[in-house]
Protein backbone atom coordinates (compact mmCIF):
# COMPACT_ATOMS: atom_id res chain seq x y z
CA UNK A 1 0.00 0.00 0.00
CA UNK A 2 1.10 3.18 -1.00
CA UNK A 3 0.28 6.52 0.92
CA UNK A 4 1.20 10.24 -0.47
CA UNK A 5 -0.06 13.04 0.96
CA UNK A 6 -1.26 16.09 -1.46
CA UNK A 7 -2.95 18.59 0.55
CA UNK A 8 -2.34 18.56 4.91
CA UNK A 9 -3.79 22.04 5.81
CA UNK A 10 -6.79 22.20 7.80
CA UNK A 11 -10.02 24.72 8.00
CA UNK A 12 -8.72 26.81 5.30
CA UNK A 13 -5.68 26.89 2.44
CA UNK A 14 -2.50 28.64 3.10
CA UNK A 15 -0.39 28.87 0.12
CA UNK A 16 2.83 31.25 0.92
CA UNK A 17 6.22 31.54 1.50
CA UNK A 18 6.31 30.33 5.65
CA UNK A 19 3.81 27.00 4.89
CA UNK A 20 6.15 25.55 2.06
CA UNK A 21 7.41 22.83 3.85
CA UNK A 22 4.53 21.42 5.41
CA UNK A 23 2.03 22.23 2.52
CA UNK A 24 -0.33 25.06 2.47
CA UNK A 25 -3.54 22.72 0.45
CA UNK A 26 -6.48 21.46 1.92
CA UNK A 27 -7.05 17.68 2.91
CA UNK A 28 -6.12 14.75 -0.03
CA UNK A 29 -4.59 11.81 0.52
CA UNK A 30 -3.67 9.16 -2.48
CA UNK A 31 -3.81 5.59 -2.05
CA UNK A 32 -2.82 2.98 -4.32
CA UNK A 33 -2.71 -0.60 -3.78
CA UNK A 34 -0.93 -3.54 -6.60
CA UNK A 35 -2.02 -2.67 -9.82
CA UNK A 36 -5.78 -1.44 -8.41
CA UNK A 37 -7.39 1.91 -9.13
CA UNK A 38 -6.56 5.03 -7.37
CA UNK A 39 -8.32 5.68 -3.46
CA UNK A 40 -8.41 9.78 -2.49
CA UNK A 41 -9.25 9.98 0.82
CA UNK A 42 -10.95 13.56 0.79
CA UNK A 43 -11.18 16.45 -1.78
CA UNK A 44 -9.42 19.59 -0.35
CA UNK A 45 -7.34 21.71 -2.60
CA UNK A 46 -4.73 19.49 -2.67
CA UNK A 47 -6.75 16.74 -5.17
CA UNK A 48 -5.45 19.47 -7.88
CA UNK A 49 -2.37 18.65 -7.65
CA UNK A 50 -2.82 14.99 -6.83
CA UNK A 51 -5.10 14.69 -10.17
CA UNK A 52 -2.34 15.92 -12.67
CA UNK A 53 -0.08 13.25 -11.53
CA UNK A 54 -2.10 10.59 -11.91
CA UNK A 55 -2.39 9.90 -15.38
CA UNK A 56 -5.06 7.33 -17.31
CA UNK A 57 -6.79 5.69 -14.13
CA UNK A 58 -9.74 3.45 -15.80
CA UNK A 59 -11.10 3.61 -12.00
CA UNK A 60 -10.48 6.02 -9.42
CA UNK A 61 -12.81 6.02 -5.93
CA UNK A 62 -12.76 9.10 -3.73
CA UNK A 63 -13.85 8.92 0.04
CA UNK A 64 -15.42 12.21 1.75
CA UNK A 65 -15.45 12.10 5.50
CA UNK A 66 -17.42 15.18 5.74
CA UNK A 67 -18.73 18.01 3.02
CA UNK A 68 -16.97 20.74 4.97
CA UNK A 69 -15.52 23.44 1.95
CA UNK A 70 -12.37 22.33 3.18
CA UNK A 71 -12.55 18.58 1.89
CA UNK A 72 -14.51 19.39 -0.96
CA UNK A 73 -13.33 22.44 -2.09
CA UNK A 74 -10.69 20.98 -4.93
CA UNK A 75 -13.40 18.54 -6.09
CA UNK A 76 -14.64 20.41 -9.37
CA UNK A 77 -10.74 21.04 -9.95
CA UNK A 78 -10.15 16.66 -10.29
CA UNK A 79 -9.26 16.24 -13.73
CA UNK A 80 -10.55 12.52 -13.94
CA UNK A 81 -14.25 13.99 -13.54
CA UNK A 82 -14.11 16.10 -16.65
CA UNK A 83 -12.60 12.74 -18.36
CA UNK A 84 -14.35 9.83 -20.40
CA UNK A 85 -11.75 7.38 -19.83
CA UNK A 86 -12.05 7.55 -16.07
CA UNK A 87 -14.38 6.54 -14.08
CA UNK A 88 -15.27 8.36 -10.72
CA UNK A 89 -16.57 6.54 -7.56
CA UNK A 90 -17.53 9.87 -5.03
CA UNK A 91 -18.29 8.28 -1.34
CA UNK A 92 -19.32 10.11 1.56
CA UNK A 93 -21.70 10.05 5.00
CA UNK A 94 -25.54 9.25 4.20
CA UNK A 95 -28.07 11.44 5.36
CA UNK A 96 -31.65 11.37 6.23
CA UNK A 97 -32.54 15.09 4.45
CA UNK A 98 -30.53 14.87 1.43
CA UNK A 99 -28.92 12.26 -0.81
CA UNK A 100 -24.51 13.07 -1.26
CA UNK A 101 -25.65 13.74 -4.78
CA UNK A 102 -28.14 16.54 -3.60
CA UNK A 103 -25.87 18.20 -1.21
CA UNK A 104 -22.81 18.01 -3.51
CA UNK A 105 -24.72 19.63 -6.41
CA UNK A 106 -25.15 22.40 -3.66
CA UNK A 107 -21.24 23.51 -4.43
CA UNK A 108 -20.88 21.77 -7.89
CA UNK A 109 -23.49 23.89 -9.93
CA UNK A 110 -23.57 27.61 -10.72
CA UNK A 111 -23.74 30.14 -8.95
CA UNK A 112 -21.02 28.58 -6.79
CA UNK A 113 -19.10 26.23 -9.69
CA UNK A 114 -19.94 26.47 -13.63
CA UNK A 115 -20.32 22.90 -14.27
CA UNK A 116 -23.48 20.99 -12.92
CA UNK A 117 -22.47 17.57 -11.20
CA UNK A 118 -25.20 16.03 -12.90
CA UNK A 119 -23.69 17.18 -16.10
CA UNK A 120 -20.30 14.59 -15.73
CA UNK A 121 -21.51 11.40 -17.23
CA UNK A 122 -18.37 9.15 -15.63
CA UNK A 123 -18.77 10.30 -12.17
CA UNK A 124 -21.41 8.03 -10.08
CA UNK A 125 -22.02 8.99 -6.37
CA UNK A 126 -22.62 6.96 -3.62
CA UNK A 127 -24.10 7.46 0.12
CA UNK A 128 -22.22 5.65 2.47
CA UNK A 129 -23.76 4.40 5.91
CA UNK A 130 -21.37 3.07 8.25
CA UNK A 131 -19.53 -0.49 7.77
CA UNK A 132 -17.61 -2.11 5.58
CA UNK A 133 -17.15 -2.20 1.34
CA UNK A 134 -15.13 -3.23 -1.04
CA UNK A 135 -13.23 -1.31 -3.66
CA UNK A 136 -10.68 -3.68 -5.50
CA UNK A 137 -8.63 -5.48 -3.02
CA UNK A 138 -9.08 -3.03 -0.64
CA UNK A 139 -11.74 -3.17 2.43
CA UNK A 140 -12.95 -0.03 3.74
CA UNK A 141 -14.68 0.09 7.20
CA UNK A 142 -16.44 3.77 7.53
CA UNK A 143 -17.64 4.94 10.86
CA UNK A 144 -19.20 8.32 12.45
CA UNK A 145 -16.31 10.29 14.40
CA UNK A 146 -16.67 13.22 16.89
CA UNK A 147 -16.65 16.22 14.69
CA UNK A 148 -19.64 18.80 13.99
CA UNK A 149 -22.15 17.28 11.14
CA UNK A 150 -21.83 13.78 9.53
CA UNK A 151 -17.98 12.92 9.92
CA UNK A 152 -16.48 9.47 8.68
CA UNK A 153 -13.32 8.11 9.69
CA UNK A 154 -11.69 5.60 6.98
CA UNK A 155 -9.94 2.67 7.42
CA UNK A 156 -8.43 1.05 4.56
CA UNK A 157 -7.18 -2.81 4.78
CA UNK A 158 -5.55 -4.77 2.03
CA UNK A 159 -2.60 -7.15 1.83
CA UNK A 160 -1.76 -7.21 5.31
CA UNK A 161 -1.17 -3.11 5.65
CA UNK A 162 -4.01 -1.39 7.56
CA UNK A 163 -4.69 2.82 7.51
CA UNK A 164 -6.84 4.66 9.13
CA UNK A 165 -7.39 8.25 8.32
CA UNK A 166 -9.15 10.60 10.71
CA UNK A 167 -8.80 13.87 9.38
CA UNK A 168 -11.19 15.81 11.34
CA UNK A 169 -11.75 14.11 15.00
CA UNK A 170 -11.65 15.19 18.82
CA UNK A 171 -11.25 12.08 20.79
CA UNK A 172 -11.11 13.75 24.00
CA UNK A 173 -14.25 15.55 24.05
CA UNK A 174 -16.23 14.54 27.28
CA UNK A 175 -13.23 12.53 28.09
CA UNK A 176 -10.55 15.17 29.56
CA UNK A 177 -7.01 13.81 28.54
CA UNK A 178 -9.02 10.52 26.88
CA UNK A 179 -9.37 8.85 30.17
CA UNK A 180 -11.61 6.56 29.28
CA UNK A 181 -12.09 2.83 28.22
CA UNK A 182 -10.39 2.52 24.70
CA UNK A 183 -13.90 0.84 22.93
CA UNK A 184 -15.71 3.81 23.98
CA UNK A 185 -13.55 6.57 22.42
CA UNK A 186 -14.87 7.99 18.90
CA UNK A 187 -12.74 6.55 16.15
CA UNK A 188 -11.31 3.63 18.52
CA UNK A 189 -12.11 1.01 16.38
CA UNK A 190 -11.17 2.22 12.78
CA UNK A 191 -7.30 3.27 14.54
CA UNK A 192 -7.05 0.05 16.61
CA UNK A 193 -3.33 -1.77 15.80
CA UNK A 194 -3.55 0.08 12.19
CA UNK A 195 0.12 0.21 10.67
CA UNK A 196 -0.23 3.70 10.21
CA UNK A 197 -2.61 6.45 11.83
CA UNK A 198 -3.28 10.20 9.63
CA UNK A 199 -4.98 12.02 12.68
CA UNK A 200 -6.08 15.61 13.17
CA UNK A 201 -3.59 17.60 14.88
CA UNK A 202 -4.93 21.49 14.09
CA UNK A 203 -4.10 22.72 17.87
CA UNK A 204 -1.83 23.59 20.92
CA UNK A 205 -2.75 22.96 24.14
CA UNK A 206 -3.26 26.62 24.64
CA UNK A 207 -5.19 26.96 22.15
CA UNK A 208 -7.73 24.45 22.31
CA UNK A 209 -8.25 25.40 25.73
CA UNK A 210 -10.76 28.29 23.98
CA UNK A 211 -11.78 25.53 20.91
CA UNK A 212 -13.19 22.70 22.89
CA UNK A 213 -16.10 21.41 21.17
CA UNK A 214 -15.13 22.40 17.82
CA UNK A 215 -14.23 19.34 16.68
CA UNK A 216 -10.29 19.01 16.53
CA UNK A 217 -7.28 17.70 18.25
CA UNK A 218 -4.35 18.88 19.60
CA UNK A 219 -1.16 16.99 19.13
CA UNK A 220 -0.83 15.85 22.37
CA UNK A 221 -4.81 14.43 22.27
CA UNK A 222 -3.50 12.79 18.82
CA UNK A 223 -0.54 11.28 20.42
CA UNK A 224 -2.39 9.69 23.42
CA UNK A 225 -5.05 8.60 21.04
CA UNK A 226 -2.13 7.21 18.59
CA UNK A 227 -0.93 5.42 21.87
CA UNK A 228 -4.18 3.78 22.99
CA UNK A 229 -4.54 2.16 19.67
CA UNK A 230 -1.36 0.90 19.24
CA UNK A 231 -0.43 2.05 16.46
CA UNK A 232 2.92 1.44 14.12
CA UNK A 233 2.67 4.89 13.03
CA UNK A 234 1.14 8.72 13.56
CA UNK A 235 1.05 11.16 11.14
CA UNK A 236 -0.16 14.86 11.96
CA UNK A 237 -2.58 16.43 9.71
CA UNK A 238 -4.90 19.48 9.59
CA UNK A 239 -2.80 21.88 10.40
CA UNK A 240 -3.89 25.08 11.30
CA UNK A 241 -3.89 27.70 8.80
CA UNK A 242 -2.06 29.87 11.41
CA UNK A 243 0.82 27.50 12.13
CA UNK A 244 3.74 27.95 9.57
CA UNK A 245 6.54 26.33 9.00
CA UNK A 246 8.36 27.47 11.99
CA UNK A 247 5.83 26.50 14.64
CA UNK A 248 5.50 23.29 13.15
CA UNK A 249 8.83 22.40 13.31
CA UNK A 250 8.93 23.52 17.01
CA UNK A 251 5.89 21.30 17.88
CA UNK A 252 7.26 18.18 16.46
CA UNK A 253 11.20 18.97 17.78
CA UNK A 254 9.13 18.94 21.08
CA UNK A 255 7.66 15.93 20.30
CA UNK A 256 10.95 14.25 19.83
CA UNK A 257 11.35 14.79 23.45
CA UNK A 258 8.29 12.41 24.46
CA UNK A 259 8.35 8.99 25.45
CA UNK A 260 6.19 7.91 23.10
CA UNK A 261 5.53 4.21 21.74
CA UNK A 262 4.78 4.84 17.83
CA UNK A 263 6.74 6.81 15.59
CA UNK A 264 6.12 10.15 14.79
CA UNK A 265 5.62 11.50 11.28
CA UNK A 266 4.71 15.13 10.97
CA UNK A 267 2.27 15.35 7.88
CA UNK A 268 3.84 17.25 4.96
CA UNK A 269 2.38 17.67 1.72
CA UNK A 270 4.32 15.76 -0.83
CA UNK A 271 5.25 13.03 1.89
CA UNK A 272 5.09 9.14 0.16
CA UNK A 273 4.91 6.21 2.69
CA UNK A 274 4.98 2.63 1.55
CA UNK A 275 3.47 0.29 3.84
Amino acid sequence: MNVALWGTRGSLAAAGPDTIAYGGDTSSVEVRIDNDGAIVLDAGSGIRRLSASLGTCERIDVLLTHLHMDHIQGLGFFEPLMSPESEVHLWGPASPRQNLEERLSRYLSPPLFPVRLRDLENVYVHDLDPGQITIGSATVTADYVVHPGLTFGYRISANGATLAYLPDHEPALGAPDLLIEPEWLSGFALADGVDVLIHDAQYTDEEYASRRGWGHSTFRHAAAFASLAQVQALVSFHHDPAHDDATLDAIAADMAEWDLDFEFVPGRAGLELEI
